[in-house]
Order: structure tokens, then C-alpha cells, then sequence
């Protein structure tokens, strides 16, 4: 294989990593683009999981033998049936060795006790392919995992040259790896409350937006809580900051383990004071009987005064929602008339007859609402 034809395979290589979307993409973009560059007729990524001492396949690409799946659940191989890998994890690399690719043929000697085969020999036999190359992955200096490409049984074996040119995509995928973890850093940080760990204002924004398009196409039931935490002023005025985000963590975990009664709910604080759950598909009444344990808990909590509660669901009779953001002023009117009552219990829009005053409120132009009760919903972001 010419030079140029190489350095066009390690740019592709490349580009391919770079425009692939997620985790899975990215492995299967990797081991593909080694699988071309190399004119191997199968590639595999696996990932070193120290802590288990074992080699797990992420993915496998082109011609699979039986079992062999493409995102596999449970193939994986303990590190110590390797012995070149051993050698390398534990001897070569902890010492300062180069990683260095290397060549294995089915017709390799067999090693060790008497009737012993190498596995990686075996395993070729065994599948029909006659050679593979194996390039340790590298990511942050520390050994990742490997990039295996095999050619069929009859196809020429793999040279020296070829091992070498696997060692410099390995260096690839390695950074491609690495520029694919650091932009799922930043999404998720994107998405992220940065103090209680929960899913942003932003997070909920887009579910909510897919959620209603759902609903108005499959009727899918949509239901959003909106939660205002009771006395976070007080005790940042009385006790510090530090103690008041105490405060907001410790309902957070709570929302979130109320949240895990339904199935899929997204847990979020959309700023402040104010957190919501957000779910999609469980019945109306599931989501209120959530709703009433996250209450309870929170009038547990040895800091704070309790939650103003609201729900807001499709599966109620509010009428008709077709946008995100009528369900949530239904949720969020729902709310402030909990707090206006002192609430122990959560408000839910629509289950008080035709004449429903959450409804009536939420649907209110705030310019024609008595001054009593006008108040400013959330806009969108």
C-alpha cells in the first residue's frame, strides 16, 4: 500500500471518528476506518477494564462469525489468556515501552504447557480467519484497549509494515476517543445542574419539546411537576449559602429517587429554587402518587420549610396541549396556588370540574388576571 494511499486512510480515519454521534458511532466509525486502511475483512474496539481484569468488546465490524455481534453485551475475554497483552500492560508499557503493534497468523506455534494454543491463535482457526494485527490503544498515557483487525483464511498475511501502520491508527482512534469523550463532557455539562447533578432548564426544554410532539401524534400521556423548595431564603439569610445549597442537594436526591417511580422521568432544576419532573408515558395518577411522596419527604427534610407542589398532566382533563409551554404554565399555575394555600400536598391542574382554577388561571392572559393572583409564567429559553 503507497504512502498516499495510507495517509488518505488515516484521514479518513479521521473525518469518520469526527463526524460520528455518540459512543456507539464512534467505536464502530473507529474499528471501520481501521478495517478499510488495514484491507482487513473484520475489525474489533475493545476497552481494558482494569478493575475486572478483562478485555471487553464495544463493537465488532465486518464479516462476523457466528455469535460474534455487532455492540456485543457480555464478550469479553480476561486479560491474563493474553500473554503479549499481559507483557505489555504490566511489563512494557508500566516501564516506559513504546505501544507497538504486532502480527499473529492461525498457523502460529503453539506456547506454553504441552496441547496449550494461544488464544488469539485458536480463535482464528476457529473463526476462518488466517491472520490479524492487534495495536494497543493509548489514551491520556495510560493502556485504553486494542484495535484487532483479521483477514480471511487464504487472504496474505498481515507484515511487519502493516503492524506499524496499525501502531499510527491506533494513535488515531486513540484521539478520536479522547475528542469524542471530551464533547460528551461538554453536552453533558450542557445538560447538567452543576450543583445537585440533575438535568438543567435546558434538558428539560428539548425533552419536553419531543415529549409534546409525541403526544399530539401518538397520544402519548405528557405530565410535568413543577416543585418551588419552601424557606431557601431563610436559611441562606440565617445559616449561609454553604448550608442553603446543602439544602437544594439534599432535594435533589430526594426528587430524583421520587422520580425513579416513574419509569424515564427526567429529574431537573430549572434555577433557583425550582425543580420539575418530567415524564413520559406513565397514567396521570402514577405521577401525582409521586408527587405526593416527594411532598412528604421533603416536610421530612431537617432543613427548609417543605415543597409547593404542582402537576400538570395531558392525561387530566386540562384541554387540548399542543405546545410545551401551555403544559407548563398548567403545572406552574398549579404550583403557585399550592403555595398561595400552604399546600402539603400537590396541586393537579384540571381535577376540580369544568370551572378548574388552575386551568382558568394558567389560560388567563396575565393582563386581564386580578392583581391578587397576576403573575409572570415562564417563558421559553
Amino acid at each position: 500500500m503507497g504512502e498516499d494511499v495510507r495517509l488518505a486512510a488515516v484521514v479518513g480515519l479521521a473525518q469518520g471518528m469526527a463526524a460520528a454521534h455518540g459512543s456507539r458511532e464512534v467505536w464502530r466509525a473507529a474499528a471501520s476506518g481501521a478495517c478499510r486502511a488495514l484491507g482487513g475483512s473484520f475489525a474489533a474496539l475493545s476497552v481494558w477494564e482494569r478493575d475486572l481484569g478483562r478485555l471487553r468488546v464495544l463493537v465488532n465490524v465486518g464479516e462476523r462469525a457466528s455469535g460474534e455481534a455487532e455492540f456485543p453485551e457480555d464478550e469479553a475475554y480476561p486479560v491474563h489468556q493474553f500473554p503479549e497483552i499481559t507483557e505489555f500492560l504490566h511489563e512494557r508499557w508500566a516501564c516506559g515501552g513504546e505501544p507497538n503493534a504486532w502480527v499473529e497468523t492461525a498457523d502460529g506455534p503453539a506456547a506454553g504447557r504441552p496441547g496449550y494454543v494461544h488464544q488469539r491463535v485458536a480463535a482464528l482457526r476457529r473463526r476462518g480467519r488466517g491472520c490479524c494485527v492487534v495495536a494497543p490503544i493509548v489514551l491520556h498515557g495510560r493502556a485504553w484497549g486494542e484495535l484487532y483487525v483479521a483477514r480471511r483464511l487464504g487472504d496474505p498475511l498481515f507484515e511487519r509494515s502493516d503492524a506499524d501502520f496499525a501502531t499510527v491508527l491506533a494513535a488515531v482512534v486513540a484521539a478520536g476517543i479522547a475528542q469524542a469523550e471530551r464533547l460528551e463532557e461538554a453536552r453533558r455539562l450542557a445538560y447538567t445542574d452543576a450543583l445537585t447533578g440533575l438535568a438543567n432548564r435546558r434538558a428539560v426544554d428539548g425533552r419536553l419539546d419531543r415529549a409534546i410532539e409525541r403526544h399530539r401524534q401518538e397520544g402519548v400521556v405528557v405530565s410535568l411537576v413543577v416543585c418551588d423548595l419552601n424557606g431557601l431564603k431563610r436559611v441562606n439569610d440565617t445559616q449561609g449559602h454553604a448550608v442553603g445549597d446543602r439544602l437544594l442537594e439534599r432535594f435533589g436526591s430526594v426528587l430524583s429517587l421520587c422520580g425513579a417511580m416513574l419509569p424515564g422521568a427526567l429529574a431537573a432544576r430549572l434555577g433557583g429554587d425550582e425543580f420539575c419532573l418530567l415524564a413520559v408515558g406513565p397514567p396521570a395518577d402514577d405521577v401525582v402518587r409521586a408527587a405526593d411522596e416527594l411532598c412528604r419527604r421533603a416536610a421530612e427534610l431537617e432543613l427548609g420549610d417543605g415543597v409547593a407542589c404542582g402537576v400538570a398532566s395531558t392525561g387530566d382533563p386540562i384541554g387540548p396541549v399542543r405546545s410545551a409551554r401551555r403544559l407548563f404554565r398548567l403545572a406552574d399555575a398549579a404550583q403557585y396556588r399550592a403555595k398561595a394555600m400552604h399546600a402539603t400536598k400537590p396541586v393537579v391542574a384540571g381535577r376540580e370540574g369544568p370551572d378548574d382554577p388552575v386551568v382558568q388561571l394558567a389560560d388567563t392572559p396575565a393582563t386581564e388576571q386580578p392583581a391578587s393572583e397576576r403573575r409572570r409564567f415562564r417563558g421559553r429559553h
